[in-house]
């Protein structure tokens, strides 16, 4: 995503959308690393923008269409909190991560998952990234609620695509280019599925062989796992994958297991990227039950922050965050309570800002 146009910006506009719950306390800390970071990084410019179930029982809409606005036409980046979608249907409520995403075409959700080695000289134990498709699967919401002679019956459609199938299969390997391993594994179920993971599964492998992209992949293997078998795998031996990459369902669950290999969804960053925007967002929830209690984990926020500046092409200062808090998780010394710390939000993210 690093582009001369970045390289020579005298300025950083980016939107904040705190959204529900502790959201409102995590991107304050992910704005405070961003200014910490000096002359690495173009003057920061931040805006406040509105989102969220909050939101929308306040003012009856979840995405105000400002906020929308703003995003396309002033900003240059952003980063997202949580959002409190309810479990039960409210009328008129629609998700609004999940239409941002849509809306900016931000086709990509990139999950690292990296533990922190007890020494920096050490190669961390996980060491992996899910790479989401964003904006399809079963999260077009297309669903239906019919009455028939056997009771209820609910349904949803499921959509693939050949684009959005193809779109997120290019950003696999080109992350996978860039990384000491160099592969790509495919997640599917088209035992079972044959049609629409079938086709996932047939135009991630096809884009290697592209006429515009020929060579471009000559050096990245390629291995597919069932999505079942690949959970699995995925506690037993992580150390087998680098880039995995996966419909939006699968994409979703495989990188919350995940985060529980490394200690805590806390600690997990992601990025929602397009080809012309970048979204941070951390990829923990809302967290009501711990709301203003000063206890919610910064570092995934935080981390979100970085890898945003990273696809940004602001390398440097994306490395002195991640440096910051692997030195703070690896000291243990202020941590939040899931972690196995008593430290509080305040205290960590002071503690990553000295760092920097």
């Amino acid at each position: 995503m690093a582009t001369a146009a970045n390289a020579n910006k005298q300025s950083l506009k980016v939107g904040l959308i705190p959204g529900d719950g502790i959201g409102v306390e995590v991107i304050p800390a992910a704005k405070e690393a961003i200014l910490a970071l000096g002359s690495d990084i173009p003057k920061p410019e931040f805006v406040d923008l509105a989102a969220g179930f909050e939101h929308f029982t306040r003012h009856g809409t979840a995405l105000p269409d400002e906020t929308v606005q703003i995003m396309k036409e002033e900003c240059d980046c952003a980063l997202f909190g949580a959002v409190s979608s309810p479990t039960r249907k409210v009328v008129g409520y629609s998700s609004p991560i999940v239409a941002l995403r849509k809306v900016l075409d931000l086709y990509a959700n990139v999950r690292p998952v990296i533990s922190v080695a007890a020494d920096s000289s050490q190669k961390p134990a996980v060491d992996l990234v899910v790479v989401r498709e964003n904006t399809e699967c079963l999260y077009v919401k297309q669903e239906e609620l019919k009455f028939t002679e056997n009771g209820k019956e609910a349904r949803a459609t499921r959509l693939i695509t050949e684009r959005a199938s193809r779109h997120i299969g290019q950003m696999a390997f080109e992350i996978a280019k860039g990384r000491p391993r160099k592969h790509v594994t495919i997640i599917h179920k088209s035992n079972v599925l044959s049609v629409t993971d079938g086709l996932f599964r047939e135009t991630v492998r096809e884009v290697p062989t592209l006429p515009e992209l020929a060579g471009k992949y000559d050096d990245v293997t390629i291995a597919e796992q069932i999505v079942d078998s690949a959970v699995y795998r995925l506690f037993r031996e992580p150390q087998i994958y680098d880039v995995m990459v996966a419909p939006n369902l699968y994409g979703d669950i495989l990188s919350d297991a995940a985060a529980a290999l490394v200690g805590s969804l806390g600690l997990v960053p992601s990025v929602n990227a397009g080809d012309k925007f970048i979204m941070g967002e951390p990829v923990h929830g809302s967290a009501p039950d711990i709301v203003g209690q000063n206890i919610a984990n910064p570092l995934a926020s935080i981390r979100s922050a970085a890898l945003m500046l990273r696809f940004l092409g602001y390398t440097k200062g994306a490395e002195r965050i991640d440096r910051a808090v692997e030195e703070v998780v690896r000291e243990g010394r202020e941590l939040t309570p899931d972690l196995g710390g008593k430290g509080t939000t305040t205290g960590v993210t002071e503690a990553v800002l000295k760092k920097i």
